[in-house]
C-alpha cells in the first residue's frame, strides 16, 4: 500500500471468506494425515540452486571437511603403530630378549598423533565458520525474498490464508532450513568420507576382519530404511500443523477482546486443542521413530564389535596380525558405524528440511500481481477527474459481483457511495487502488486507464482513511509522517493541527515522542482516527477515500473527526462510503448501490424526491431509531 494509504478496506459481503489455518480450512494441497513431502527431489533441486552463488565457499567447506576427517582417520592407524612397538617391548622384557620398550620412537608417535589431530581440529573449525556463514546468509536471502514476495502477491492471497501461516514460514520454516546447512551439511562430507576412509584402512589391515564387520551393514540399511519411510510422512505433518497452531494463535491473540467479548474462548480452546493435538501426535512419531535409529545402529554395531574382537584374538593367537592392528581396527569399527548412525538421522533432519524448504518455495512460487505496464504513464498534475466505464468485476471471475458500473465524477466532487452491506461499496474502493483489476470494462483517472501507471504511482493519487483505523509500533510523529516520509517536524505538526490532533497530543505524556502499541491502544479510537486523517492531510493526496468511522466514538469526538475531514476533503475530488445517510447531505452526488450495481444516483433531495431504494434506506434508519 502506498504511504499515505491506511490499511486494507474492511471485508464485505461480497468478499471471498478467508480462509483459516486448521484441518478443515488449511491451504490448498495442505497435507492431512499420513501424507509424505510432495517433492523432494525437486526440492532439494530448487535449494541447492539457491546455493550456487555460494558454491566457491561450500567447495572450499568441502575441501577442508575432508581433510579433516582424513587426519582424523590416519590417527588410529598409526597410534596402532605405538601399540604395536609398546606391547613388542614388553614382551621381549618378559622374555629377555630384547632391550625394553622404545620410548624414543613411541613419543615420535605420539608427537605425529598429536600434530595429526591438532590439523583436524584446525580444519574442522574452518569448515565449521565458513558453513555458518553461508546458511546465515542463504536465510537473510530468503526471508528477504519472502519479504519482497509479500508486497507482490495479490491481496487475494491474503484474503484466503490467514497472517500465521505466512509468519511460520519466514520464521519456523526458514529456520529449520538454516540449521540443517548449519550443523548437518558439513556432518554429511564427513560422515561419508569417513565411511570411505575407515573402510579402505579396514581392508589395508585385514581383508577377513572387514567382511565381518560389514556383515551388519545390510542389516542396517534395512532397519534406516524402515524408519525412514515411516518417519518421513510425520515430519511433513508436523511442519504444517505448526503453522496452522501459530495461524490460530496468532488470530485468537490479535482479536483477544472480541473472543472474549462473545465468550469465544470454550470454542477457541477446542480449536487449538484440535490442531495442537494434531500437531503433538506428529511430532511425538517424527521423534520417537527418528529417536530409535541410534539405539538399533547401536545395538548393530556393537554384535560387529564383538565379531570382531573374537576373529581378531583369534589372529593375532596365529601371528596373522599386530596387537597394534586389532586396537587400531577396533577404534575403525566404532568410527565405521558411528557416521552411518549420523547419516541415518541426517536423512530424518533432510525430510523435515524438504517440507520447510517445500513450503518456503510454494510461497515464494505462489501467483503475483499482474506485471505493470512496461511503459507507464506520468502525469504532471492530477485533476482528479474519475469515471468507471461498463466495469464488471468479481473476485471468482465465474461468480461476477459487480455488473455494468458506470459513473463520472469531475474533479473536486464528494461522492457519497452508499449501500446495504455486501452490496459491493469496499469492493469499488479495491477497485479504485487496484488492489484487484478489473474483469472487463475500465477505470480512468483524467481520462488515462488506470492500468496505463505503475501501481506505486496509481496509488499515490490517492489518500485514504478507514474505519479500521491502522497504527503501527512507532511515535505518533512517525505514524503521522508515514504519510509523507521526507516530511519535517514542522509539517507533520502542521498537519495535526489541521486535523485537530495538536491539542491531544501535547496532553500526552510524552507528546509527539509517544510511542503507540502495535495496536495503538494506548490511545482512543477516535484519538486514533484523528491521527491517520493527519497523515492523510500531511500526504497531500488529489483524491480520497473515506471510510465513515464516526459511529464508534462520543459527539465531541465525532465533532472533532467531521472538521478535520472535512478540511481533508477540501478542493479534492472524495469517495465517501456511508454508513449512516444522514453525514451525506452534502454530497455532490450519491451513488446508491445494490447487488454490484449503481441502481440509483444524484443528489441526497434528488433520491429522496423520487422516493426509491436510497429512500427507503434513509428513512429505515430513523424507523429504528423509533424503536429505542
Amino acid at each position: 500500500m502506498n504511504n499515505h494509504s491506511q490499511a486494507t478496506p474492511t471485508q464485505t459481503q461480497a468478499q471471498p471468506p478467508r480462509r483459516m489455518g486448521g484441518p478443515m480450512g488449511g491451504p490448498p494441497g495442505m497435507l492431512m494425515g499420513g501424507e509424505k513431502a510432495r517433492d523432494f527431489g525437486g526440492t532439494m533441486r530448487k535449494l541447492l540452486k539457491e546455493l550456487r552463488p555460494y558454491r566457491i565457499t561450500i567447495i572450499i567447506v568441502f575441501v577442508f571437511a575432508i581433510a579433516s576427517t582424513i587426519f582424523s582417520i590416519v590417527g588410529p592407524k598409526v597410534l596402532g603403530l605405538a601399540t604395536t612397538k609398546l606391547f613388542e617391548g614388553i614382551v621381549a622384557q618378559l622374555s629377555g630378549t630384547g632391550t625394553g620398550i622404545d620410548f624414543t620412537y613411541i613419543g615420535n608417535i605420539l608427537l605425529l598423533m598429536l600434530g595429526l589431530y591438532a590439523l583436524s581440529s584446525v580444519f574442522s573449525f574452518i569448515q565449521g565458520w565458513l558453513m555458518t556463514g553461508v546458511s546465515t546468509k542463504l536465510t537473510y536471502d530468503f526471508r528477504k525474498q519472502i519479504a519482497e514476495k509479500i508486497n507482490r502477491l495479490p491481496l487475494s492471497y491474503f484474503d484466503r490464508t490467514s497472517q500465521g501461516e505466512v509468519l511460520s514460514r519466514i520464521t519456523n520454516d526458514v529456520d529449520t532450513v538454516n540449521q540443517t546447512l548449519s550443523q548437518n551439511l558439513t556432518q554429511i562430507i564427513t560422515s561419508v568420507t569417513t565411511v570411505i576412509g575407515v573402510l579402505v584402512m579396514m581392508l589395508t589391515i585385514s581383508f577377513t576382519m572387514t567382511l565381518v564387520a560389514l556383515v551388519m551393514l545390510p542389516l542396517s540399511a534395512i532397519f534406516i530404511n524402515l524408519i525412514v519411510k515411516r518417519s518421513q510422512r510425520y515430519f511433513k505433518q508436523q511442519q504444517d500443523y505448526l503453522g496452522h497452531v501459530n495461524g490460530h494463535v496468532e488470530e485468537m491473540y490479535g482479536g483477544h477482546v472480541v473472543m472474549k467479548a462473545f465468550n469465544g474462548e470454550e470454542r477457541s480452546v477446542k480449536t487449538f486443542d484440535g490442531l495442537n493435538g494434531t500437531l503433538y501426535d506428529s511430532a511425538w512419531k517424527s521423534q520417537f521413530l527418528s529417536g530409535l535409529m541410534q539405539p538399533v545402529m547401536n545395538f548393530l554395531s556393537n554384535l560387529g564389535y564383538v565379531g570382531v574382537a573374537i576373529l581378531g584374538g583369534y589372529l593375532a593367537v596365529r601371528n596373522l596380525i599386530t596387537v597394534g592392528d586389532i586396537q587400531a581396527f577396533i577404534q575403525y569399527v566404532r568410527n565405521f558405524t558411528q557416521p552411518i548412525v549420523q547419516i541415518a538421522n541426517i536423512s530424518n533432519t533432510l525430510q523435515q528440511t524438504a517440507a520447510a524448504s517445500e513450503r518456503v518455495f510454494e510461497f515464494l512460487d505462489e501467483p503475483e500481481e499482474s506485471e505493470d505496464v512496461q511503459n507507464p504513464l506520468k502525469l504532471d498534475g492530477v485533476r482528479g477527474k474519475v469515471d468507471f466505464k461498463d466495469v464488471h468485476f468479481g473476485y471468482d471471475p465465474n461468480r461476477i459481483i459487480i455488473n455494468d458500473f458506470n459513473a463520472s465524477v469531475r474533479p473536486g466532487q464528494k461522492i457519497a457511495i452508499v449501500g446495504p452491506t455486501g452490496a459491493g461499496k469496499t469492493t469499488m474502493v479495491k477497485l479504485l487502488m487496484r488492489f484487484y483489476d478489473v474483469n472487463s470494462g475500465a477505470i480512468l483517472v483524467d481520462e488515462h486507464d488506470i492500468r496505463a501507471f505503475t501501481r506505486q504511482d496509481e496509488r499515490s493519487m490517492f489518500g485514504m482513511v478507514l474505519q479500521d483505523a491502522w497504527l503501527y509500533n512507532g511515535t505518533i510523529m512517525e505514524n503521522i509522517r508515514y504519510g509523507k516520509l521526507g516530511a519535517s517536524d514542522d509539517e507533520v505538526i502542521a498537519a495535526a493541527r489541521a486535523a485537530n490532533v495538536d491539542h491531544f497530543v501535547r496532553t500526552l505524556p510524552d507528546g509527539y515522542t509517544m510511542v503507540l502499541d502495535e495496536e495503538g491502544s494506548n490511545v482512543s479510537a477516535g484519538q486514533k482516527q484523528l491521527l491517520t486523517i493527519a497523515r492523510a492531510i500531511l500526504s497531500d493526496p488529489k483524491i480520497l477515500i473515506l471510510d465513515e468511522a464516526t459511529s464508534s466514538v462520543d459527539t465531541r469526538t465525532e465533532v472533532l473527526i467531521q472538521q478535520a475531514m472535512e478540511k481533508l476533503m477540501a478542493n479534492r475530488t472524495s469517495f465517501i462510503i456511508a454508513h449512516r445517510l444522514s453525514t451525506i447531505h452534502n454530497a455532490d452526488l450519491i451513488l446508491v448501490m445494490n447487488k454490484g450495481d449503481i441502481v440509483e444516483q444524484g443528489t441526497h433531495d434528488q433520491l429522496l424526491a423520487a422516493r426509491g431504494f436510497y429512500a427507503d434506506l434513509y428513512n429505515s434508519q430513523f424507523e429504528e431509531a423509533d424503536l429505542y
